[in-house]
């Protein structure tokens, strides 16, 4: 034990320099971060071999992502240092020859404690661990029935891109539904999913398969296609799958009938139509309404140019963009406005597909109150007038304020 935080940090990491040296070292973690807004809420540390050499694999978890660095030893050594330094509070070395824990406060005291061994062994050293998935064995039947995985179960080349997405989906919605309270079951109730412009249904086999198998509940689930030949496609797949609790109609948000629906999803929903699945869902009174805009036309030829932002806009590529944002960001204020807690997500990295923003709204259990509603009712009339927006299709949500 030592007595001071400074100490206690270098003697950390002697003991991490002496684990990499006798090959005893099973795994760090850095926590407890120092700023309460940190984007980065903990740092888990591997050694592994990379091109024949010893490194530390660094993974940062964030609230909804995770990205990994490899550092080789001498580096990973000052990097582990500078975040315990400036980064984090505490951390935990997890050796085959003991565990040490570094408990820091925000000022100079600290100590580094000894606890017996939780691993007997060290792990493997290899570079591509593979990463958990929600996905899983119980998957593999409908992805392979929908061609994104081969007979091993490998992702199709072709196809990688689209399978990322899926995993990633199925992880951000498993967050989203307990959020929502959705992981409880409810009496004999099915849970009611539908997803509008579905397409050949592969995010609905998603959504159906995180009910099914990640929830453990009996689901609903209905995709809506407004091209019937995609609607006839992924009806066989169903039926092939025995799958009786997901089926696919042939229609629009404009017309589907939502009675009971408590997951609403609406992924790549052209211009508008991502609004109209927004109200539909928000006057159905879902429990979680999830879409990912595509195109932004509605606001765009309404924006104005205030300053001091004039200068930047008058450039059609900005005024682009700002009228993407601006659509998104009065999206997630109006969805305040009813109630729901509303996030904005990145769906997965802009190198897989460029329409990458999911915008995840989960109703409150109680509704605002008549001060909540003011408040972000003049939230929205500024965001408006400052941008010159006039109407926008989310307006039948802001009647009868």
């Amino acid at each position: 034990m030592t007595g001071n935080i400074v100490s206690a940090r270098e003697e950390l990491i002697s003991r991490l320099r002496e684990s990499c040296a006798d090959d005893s070292f099973v795994r760090l973690t850095l926590s407890s971060p120092r700023r309460a807004d940190a984007a980065v809420q903990r740092v888990i540390v591997r050694l592994i071999a990379l091109a024949g050499a010893p490194h530390l694999s660094f993974t940062f978890r964030e609230e909804r992502r995770d990205t990994t660095h490899n550092l080789p030893l001498t580096e990973a050594f000052a990097e582990v240092e500078r975040r315990l330094r400036t980064e984090f509070r505490g951390a935990t070395l997890a050796t085959t020859a003991a565990d040490w824990q570094l408990q820091a406060g925000d000022g100079s005291d600290g100590r580094l404690i000894r606890h017996r061994a939780t691993h007997a062994a060290a792990p493997a050293r290899v570079h591509d661990e593979k990463k958990p998935t929600l996905l899983g064995e119980a998957a593999q039947p409908w992805l392979a029935a929908l061609g994104l995985v081969d007979n091993a179960g490998r992702p199709r080349r072709k196809l990688a891109d689209k399978h990322t997405q899926i995993d990633r989906y199925v992880e951000i919605l498993a967050h989203l539904a307990r959020d929502a309270g959705l992981a409880a079951t409810d009496g004999d109730r099915p849970l009611r999913i539908v997803d509008v412009g579905c397409g050949k249904g592969h995010l609905t086999f998603a959504a159906w398969h995180l009910g099914r198998t990640v929830l453990g509940r009996r689901v609903q689930v209905t995709g809506v296609e407004a091209r019937q030949d995609l609607v006839d496609e992924a009806n066989a797949v169903a039926r092939s799958l025995g799958a009786d609790d997901l089926r696919f109609v042939h229609g629009d948000i404009d017309r589907v009938p939502l009675d009971g629906v408590e997951v609403l999803v609406a992924l790549h929903a052209c211009n508008t139509a991502t609004d109209h699945a927004i109200r539909r869902g928000v006057e159905a009174g879902a429990r979680l309404v999830v879409v990912a805009p595509c195109c932004h036309q509605e606001v765009r030829p309404q924006l104005g140019r205030p300053e001091p932002l004039a200068p930047v806009l008058r450039h059609g590529l900005f005024a682009e963009r700002m009228a993407e944002w601006a659509t998104d960001g009065l999206r997630t204020l109006v969805l305040e406005h009813r109630g729901y807690a509303t996030k904005a997500i990145e769906f997965v990295s802009s190198e897989h597909t460029p329409k990458n923003v999911m915008l995840a709204a989960v109703r409150a259990t109680t509704a605002p109150d008549d001060a909540q509603r003011a408040k972000t009712r003049a939230a929205i009339d500024a965001f408006r007038a400052f941008f010159g927006i006039s109407r926008q299709a989310l307006d039948p949500l802001l009647r009868g304020d």
